[in-house]
């Protein structure tokens, strides 16, 4: 197993899903629907379902979920307010939006405690009231093998807390601009970028500082990974949004139907060299500015011993 791609992931089931009202104004990727409320919940957790069948059926472990929360339509995108790290760590992370704190919850960081050896639950999430946010592995995409945070600024990114977490989980932090043709900025770094062992793509055309832009190139490609272009328009399609997970047989990433469907033939051939393909049609959850990436916690913790005779 790559220390990149992870075996197990968190994922949470929706509840009441729909495009999240307080969000909705920073995040461009957001697309209203003409459904009821009752047949877009319906249909997400339709969506939802299937995408956990077909993980499962690759050989990846899934700890699943249930939301029942009033007010909590972004449940299903758990990677923004926990993440998981080498060496025994949990961070908690705060959020922008007011209804996504409720998201957070205790059961999921006991699950992990009694799977896996947790040596710090790190807690970031009381900075919420002093205006401090930094939402997760939306936030940051992680590059765990060379130990670097890539950070598109926003409002959901502040530098301080960036720093301060990154001197307690042990990354250099790479900040950089990131806006799409309206000079809007990229409101996740990971719709902008996704880094796996031996590929990683990204929308650097969105990067306006040539000079940060070759540097960026330059980092995610040091480990010998052949880093892939991707346009605005595919940046749109979520092909950025993706995550390498590892199976039994080997690496595959994880992206969406939409997102796999952009990707131009040559594209695929050099995706393929690396790592299998796992497409999930997922276009109702999509609606809410979110695809594959956001809606799988990857577990980067040492799995405790079982002794004989416990139950999974």
């Amino acid at each position: 197993m790559s220390v990149q791609a992870p075996s197990a992931v968190v994922m949470i089931r929706p509840d009441r899903f729909r495009p999240n009202p307080q969000t909705a104004g920073d995040n461009v990727f957001q697309t209203a629907s003409d459904l009821s409320d009752e047949d877009t919940a319906a249909r997400a957790q339709s969506e939802f379902d299937a995408a956990v069948t077909r993980l499962r059926a690759a050989g990846i472990t899934v700890h699943e979920f249930q939301d029942s929360g009033a007010d909590t339509p972004d449940a299903v995108f758990p990677n923004n307010w926990f993440s998981t790290h080498s060496g025994g760590y949990v961070a908690l992370y705060p959020m922008y939006a007011e209804n996504r704190r409720a998201e957070r919850r205790w059961d999921v960081i006991e699950l992990l405690k009694a799977r896996y050896r947790v040596q710090e639950v790190a807690d970031f999430s009381g900075l919420e009231p002093d205006g401090l946010f930094l939402e997760g592995t939306g936030a940051m995409v992680i590059d765990h093998i060379s130990r670097v945070a890539y950070v598109a600024r926003s409002h959901r990114a502040d530098p301080i807390l960036l720093e301060r977490v990154c001197t307690r989980l042990g990354y250099e932090p790479i900040v950089f601009d990131a806006r799409d043709a309206s000079g809007t900025p990229v409101y996740h770094t990971n719709v902008l970028m996704a880094v796996g062992t031996g590929i990683a793509l990204i929308g650097d055309g969105m990067i306006p500082d040539a000079a940060r832009r070759a540097e960026i190139l330059d980092r995610l490609a040091e480990p010998g990974r052949d880093v892939i272009s991707l346009s605005e328009a595919q940046i749109r399609a979520f092909a950025g949004n993706a995550i390498e997970l590892s199976t039994p047989t080997g690496p595959v990433l994880a992206l969406s139907e939409t997102a796999r469907a952009a990707l131009t033939p040559d594209q695929l051939s050099r995706i393929e060299v690396a790592t299998g393909l796992l497409p999930l049609s997922i276009p109702t959850l999509e609606r809410a500015g979110g695809s594959v990436r956001c809606m799988l916690a990857g577990v980067h913790l040492a799995p405790r011993t079982r002794s004989k005779g416990q139950v999974a």
